[in-house]
C-alpha cells in the first residue's frame, strides 16, 4: 500500500466531519493537494472551513447527480478519496427516511460509479458507521466487524447499504474500497450529536440564554474518541488499509450517556437543570456500543493522542464560543 497520496479528494468537505478531516491532511500530511466536493445548495456553516479555506480547492458537486460527480472526478484525479458525505442525524431519519435512504445511496453509488466510468483506480476510503450493527446483544461486546448487521434505523439502514455497495465494487471490479466503520467521537461542529448538542445547551444556560438542558435517552453506552484523532484514523486507513476489508474505529473511554451530561454539568459554570425531551427519543434505540479495534489497530498502529479530557475542554470551549458569538 502507498505510503503517500497526491490528491485527495473529501465529499462533504464543509461538513463537520468533512471539514476536520481536511484540516488534518493539510495541518499533518504536506504534499496532499485537498480537493473538497460541496453541495451548489448546502447549507453547511463556511465557518468549518475557515481554517483552510485558502489551503483547499472546493468543488460545487451534487452526488445525486452523476454527471456532476463524473466531471469532478475526471478533472480532480484523485489518488485517494475520502467518502464522508451523508446526511447523517439518526432521529430526523425517522421523519425523513426516503430522503435520507436516497441521498446517501445514491450518492455513493455516483460516487463509484463515477470512478469506475472514468476508469481510475483510487483507493476509497468510505466512511461507514457503527450504527450498522444496531442492537446488540451483551454477549457480543465489545463488536467486531464479523458481528451480525442489524440496522435500527432508516440512517443505518443507508449505511447499511452503503457499505455492502463498498464491498460489491470491490469485488466485482476490484476497486480498491476500505470500509471503516466509525463509533461516538466528539465533534464540536455536529450541533445534532448528543455531546455537542449537550455542551451548546449549557453554553446557551451559562450565558444566560436557556433555562434548562433537554434531552433524550440517558442509559445508552458509548465509547468516545476524539475527532482529531478519528481523523487522523481515517488518513491511517486509506494509506494502510487492505481494500475489501471493514474495520471498526471507536476510543477506549466507554460510559453512559447520562454519566457524560454529568461530567459535563461538573465543568459548567453554574447549576444546569435538566429534563427528557420526548421528540428527542427514538422510536428505535441503539444502546450498547462497545468496539473491538483491535483489528484496524494490528493494521495501521494507530493511537488516539488526545486524552478525553482534552476532548472535553474543546468542546465545551468551541460551543462556549459559538454562544458568544451570538450575543
Amino acid at each position: 500500500m502507498t505510503h503517500s497520496f497526491q490528491r485527495a479528494l473529501v465529499t462533504g468537505i464543509t461538513g463537520s466531519g468533512g471539514s476536520y478531516l481536511a484540516e488534518h491532511i493539510l495541518d499533518h500530511c504536506p504534499g496532499t493537494q485537498v480537493h473538497g466536493i460541496s453541495r451548489w445548495h448546502s447549507t453547511s456553516s463556511n465557518s468549518n472551513i475557515e481554517s483552510f479555506k485558502n489551503r483547499a480547492t472546493f468543488h460545487s458537486c451534487d452526488l445525486n447527480d452523476l454527471s456532476s460527480v463524473y466531471r469532478v472526478v475526471k478533472s480532480v484525479n484523485p489518488d485517494v478519496i475520502f467518502h464522508i458525505a451523508s446526511h447523517a442525524n439518526v432521529r430526523d431519519s425517522f421523519d425523513n427516511p426516503l430522503a435520507v435512504m436516497e441521498n446517501n445511496i445514491r450518492g455513493t453509488a455516483n460516487l463509484f460509479e463515477a470512478v469506475k466510468m472514468n476508469e481510475l483506480s483510487p483507493v476509497i476510503q468510505l466512511c461507514s458507521t457503527s450504527e450498522v450493527y444496531g442492537q446488540v446483544e451483551p454477549h457480543e461486546v465489545p463488536i467486531k466487524e464479523s458481528n451480525a448487521i442489524r440496522p435500527s434505523s432508516p440512517y443505518a439502514v443507508s449505511k447499511v447499504t452503503q457499505d455492502l455497495l463498498g464491498l460489491t465494487y470491490f469485488k466485482s471490479y476490484g476497486m480498491r474500497i476500505i470500509r471503516t466503520r466509525m463509533f461516538a467521537y466528539l465533534n464540536p461542529r455536529r450541533a445534532d450529536l448528543f455531546a455537542t448538542a449537550f455542551a451548546l445547551q449549557i453554553a446557551k444556560i451559562e450565558a444566560g440564554l436557556q433555562e434548562t438542558l433537554f434531552h433524550g435517552n440517558l442509559d445508552s453506552v458509548r465509547t468516545f474518541v476524539d475527532v482529531r484523532d478519528a481523523m487522523s484514523a481515517y488518513w491511517l486507513a486509506a494509506l494502510h488499509g487492505e481494500p475489501g476489508e471493514a474495520y471498526n474505529i471507536g476510543g477506549t473511554t466507554t460510559m453512559k450517556v447520562g454519566d457524560f451530561l454529568d461530567l459535563l454539568k461538573k465543568h459548567a459554570k453554574k447549576s444546569i437543570p435538566s429534563e427528557v425531551d420526548p421528540k428527542l427519543l427514538r422510536p428505535s434505540d441503539v444502546t450498547l456500543q462497545i468496539p473491538d479495534i483491535s483489528k484496524f489497530v494490528a493494521k495501521t498502529q494507530w493511537k488516539p493522542v488526545y486524552s478525553f479530557e482534552d476532548s472535553v475542554k474543546m468542546l465545551l470551549d468551541h460551543c462556549r464560543k459559538k454562544v458568544s458569538n451570538t450575543l
